[in-house]
């Protein structure tokens, strides 16, 4: 069915870069024609939470792994209904917008937008178009600013954007086709993903295995009186992490709206969001001068470098390789390579990712105490004995970590058929009306909720 489908018989020119030609039959007006602003408040703040993820549309915030801190109350904030149209006007540029489904709270700084009665707009087309691919241009275009984390798409702006409009039944079959085709690509995509969530569980386990209790099936154990490591070698010694490391810092935020301290960057600067469940830590937040460092408003990490989030995601660590900076959410441990071999302690210390977690204090914002964390044991073996673990590891889990690069590849091309796909039939690229009558009558024609193992959302909600 899929391959089956052509081009429309005839189309239009249109002056637009992200659109170039259309289907006949479709119009082509602005925003203001079909949509109009909606500002309505909470009185009691009792109404679900909802936030906006880049990946998933207007979902519960119960539902999202954000980082953002709930307000003490919700009264006076705004609200959205189903079929309501939700951008966040400073990430709008990102992805940060989606017709909602639900009936909730939303940050005072989204804008809402709902259907004139008589646009003959259907509001799950609206969702795929405004999200997709193609109008995107429209979307970073149409947003100002001076900094890409400040660009703000205005009321104004955003309903002057050209919306193409396809007759109400063209909409219907359009709907009906995405449904159906998401549908069936994201269940492949969890498929995948539950073949790697397998291939990791074995990785970790032939990693836990060595990394406590070695390579020796007969050595004689030892307790540690470590609750997360149990019993362990009795030649290992245990020694806190404070004493395989020659510097403990934290790190700082350089002022945003100084960018003295950004132009130029070459150091790089990471948050948690840098931090995953990968031993090694991922790409930074932001890249800093030598002038940040030199005026203080940065301490830069001299690698091998532990880092441990510390405020709000706690306890997730990661290596750092090469010498950087972090932000103040961040405890930066720069390692004595003559005493422990960092991969080696990275490796044992990420089991106690959940117990770091399970001691943050439990206010508002967690925060993971730092004399605890300094305190925190680590049981290791000689250096040699240890490379001889990390030979192991490396030797064991190399057909493990193939296969899950592989899934993930699979993956990328999957949601890479899936965004072209969907810009090319909600611009018209692609006519499915012939294809969307043979998708069965059974199909649950609801926005799509790609329910896969996030690391995080991004922080969009309010």
């Amino acid at each position: 069915m899929i391959t089956d489908l052509k081009p429309y018989p005839e189309y239009k020119e249109s002056d637009l870069p992200w659109l170039q030609r259309y289907p006949a039959d479709w119009v082509i007006k602005r925003g203001k024609a079909y949509l109009f602003c909606v500002d309505e408040r909470s009185e009691n703040g009792k109404e679900e939470l909802l936030t906006v993820s880049s990946a998933r549309g207007v979902i519960p915030r119960r539902s999202a792994k954000v980082t953002m801190f709930k307000a003490e109350s919700y009264a006076g904030h705004k609200l959205c209904w189903p079929g309501d149209l939700v951008i966040n006007s400073l990430w709008a540029w990102g992805g940060g917008l989606g017709v909602s489904q639900h009936h909730g709270i939303i940050s005072t700084a989204y804008s809402v937008y709902r259907s004139r009665p008589s646009a003959q707009i259907n509001p799950r087309y609206l969702h795929e178009l405004v999200r997709s691919s193609a109008f995107h241009w429209e979307l970073q275009v149409r947003s100002k600013g001076v900094w890409i984390s400040r660009l703000q798409l205005t009321d104004t702006s955003f309903l002057d954007a050209p919306i193409p409009l396809p007759p109400p039944a063209e909409q219907a079959a359009i709907v009906r086709f995405l449904d159906h085709w998401n549908g069936r690509l994201e269940k492949a995509i969890r498929s995948k993903r539950r073949v790697i969530a397998l291939l990791q569980e074995q990785k970790q386990a032939i990693i836990h295995r060595a990394v406590t209790l070695g390579l020796d099936p007969k050595v004689q154990l030892k307790d540690s009186e470590v609750p997360w490591l149990g019993g362990i070698p009795e030649h290992w010694d245990v020694r806190p992490l404070k004493y395989l490391s020659r510097r403990v810092q934290n790190g700082a935020t350089p002022p945003s709206d100084s960018p003295e301290y950004f132009a130029n960057g070459t150091i790089p600067w990471y948050g948690p969001a840098s931090i995953s469940s990968a031993v090694h830590v991922g790409v930074p937040s932001k890249l800093i001068n030598q002038v940040a460092v030199r005026d203080g408003k940065v301490r830069l990490m001299r690698a091998p470098t532990l880092l441990v989030v510390v405020i709000g995601t706690v306890g997730k660590i990661a290596l750092l390789q090469a010498d950087g900076a972090t932000n103040q959410q961040i405890t930066a441990f720069e390692l004595l390579e003559n005493r422990v071999l960092p991969e080696f302690l990275t490796l044992q210390i990420k089991i106690a990712e959940p117990w770091l977690h399970a001691s943050a204090s439990s206010s508002t914002i967690p925060i993971l105490d730092s004399v605890l964390l300094k305190r925190v044991p680590i049981a290791a073996p000689a250096l040699e004995e240890q490379q001889e673990i990390l030979e192991f590891i490396s030797g064991e889990t190399a057909p493990l970590t193939t296969a899950i690069a592989r899934y993930e590849r699979e993956i990328t091309l999957l949601r890479e058929y899936r965004t072209r796909l969907t810009a090319d039939v909600v611009t018209g690229k692609l006519d499915v009306r012939p294809a969307a009558a043979q998708v069965p009558d059974s199909e649950d024609a609801s926005i799509p909720d790609e329910a896969e193992n996030f690391e995080e959302e991004s922080e969009l909600g309010g």
